[in-house]
């Protein structure tokens, strides 16, 4: 929404205001302006009576710019202000109350944005704020002569309306705040993995590079003197060089392997933003890094295709050590329905069978999926068998089938 200059000055958000926050959680300033459609009610109102005439056009010209403004001001207010411009909603209505029963909307109005406005309060004292309203409004409509029925739905309406706003600001506070740690927890993961790297290649390098340095140095020294020596101290140098290169690759590859602890905790914060609840249990211990790096990426895997295709509400991940077979299975209860291998689900067989493992997939129509995984646990060059559960949940995966 655009305005001139001189008005664009006056409708800047504050930067504590209601506005303001929806423009840090990326959505327009004026989402909240989807209330005002409940405003019709002013245009309507008088069907339920007498009908229209110049009184009523009059007030309604005069009164419904200011309430536009009020309900302008109470979303770009700083909080700490906003309530004022919400209770004179409120009062704009009660001052008109016994010429203009269309007002009552600015009342019911102004009670909801007392939620909107305010610091933050707490659903009781939220609940007191619109009790005190309701009394005066009941003082002010009883003075008037208003029906007695008046005294009832306007506070019953103020209280439903009230509390299914004060639950949906909550609920929005709460996922923002939500929003706010899962990032933070990224950013804590990252600064600790940098600064890993950092030392291992610190300690990996450092005594390394040092050493090359020195008999580099007494090569050059001998060179003159004794080429024998000075060519002993080349070829070392150079061993020591290839050493140090084949370690920076071998830490490379653990920089850039998955573990499946922390995978599973990826897992859990992907699945859990798109509304779909993980359980898993605890992954085996002590595994082989080949196994560990392959099982992790399969699970990676796996719980995007859930995100993307599953429509799951949950998910589940278990492991059992079977003699001396690694088991994983992977569970939802989405649509299921898969009948062909995608990227996905190819790249997975893929990662299996290089590990010289097998991939079962159960997904009946309707019924969600199945991933059953089986894998060797003594790979090539690792064989430590390792510590994990002993039970599986109630796991029966139908024989493979060619999609």
């Amino acid at each position: 929404m655009k305005f001139p200059a001189w008005l664009n000055r006056r409708m800047t958000p504050a930067a504590d205001s209601a506005a303001a926050d929806a423009i840090r959680r990326g959505k327009s300033p004026w989402t909240d302006s989807v209330h005002l459609l409940w405003s019709l009610w002013i245009f309507i109102t008088p069907l339920l009576g007498d009908g229209y005439d110049l009184l009523w056009v009059a007030l309604t010209l005069l009164s419904y710019p200011i309430f536009l403004w009020l309900f302008a001001k109470v979303l770009i207010a700083p909080r700490a202000n906003g309530w004022r411009y919400a209770l004179g909603m409120s009062a704009l209505s009660l001052l008109l109350l016994r010429w203009y029963p269309s007002g009552l909307s600015y009342f019911v109005f102004g009670c909801v944005m007392l939620r909107v406005s305010g610091a933050r309060p707490t659903l009781r004292r939220y609940l007191l704020q619109l009790l005190a309203m309701n009394v005066v409004y009941v003082g002010v409509a009883a003075w008037i002569g208003y029906p007695a029925q008046m005294f009832l739905w306007v506070p019953v309406m103020t209280l439903i309306i009230g509390v299914i706003i004060n639950v949906e600001h909550a609920s929005q506070e709460k996922d923002a705040a939500l929003a706010l740690s899962h990032d933070e927890v990224r950013r804590l993961a990252a600064t600790a993995e940098r600064e890993r790297i950092g030392r291992d290649l610190h300690d990996l390098l450092g005594h390394t590079l040092s050493l090359i340095t020195l008999k580099l140095e007494l090569s050059r020294k001998l060179f003159d003197r004794d080429s024998a020596a000075s060519r002993r101290e080349l070829e070392e140098a150079e061993q020591v060089a290839r050493d140090a290169l084949a370690q920076v690759r071998s830490a490379v590859t653990g920089f850039r392997a998955a573990d499946l602890a922390a995978e599973l905790a990826s897992a859990r914060l992907m699945l859990e933003s798109s509304q779909v609840h993980l359980d898993y249990e605890p992954p085996p211990v002590d595994l082989p890094e080949v196994l560990e790096r392959g099982v992790a990426l399969v699970l990676r895997e796996a719980v995007t295709n859930i995100t993307r295709h599953a429509q799951a509400g949950r998910a589940q991940v278990a492991f059992l050590c079977d003699g001396d077979t690694l088991q994983m299975r992977i569970a939802d209860d989405g649509c299921g329905g898969v009948t062909a291998d995608g990227n996905g689900l190819a790249g997975m067989r893929e990662r299996v069978a290089a590990l010289n493992g097998n991939l079962r997939i159960d997904s009946p129509n309707g019924g969600g999926t199945r991933l059953l995984v089986k894998i060797p646990l003594r790979q090539p060059r690792a064989p430590i068998a390792p510590q994990c559960a002993s039970s599986l949940p109630d796991v029966q995966a139908r024989p493979e089938t060619t999609p």
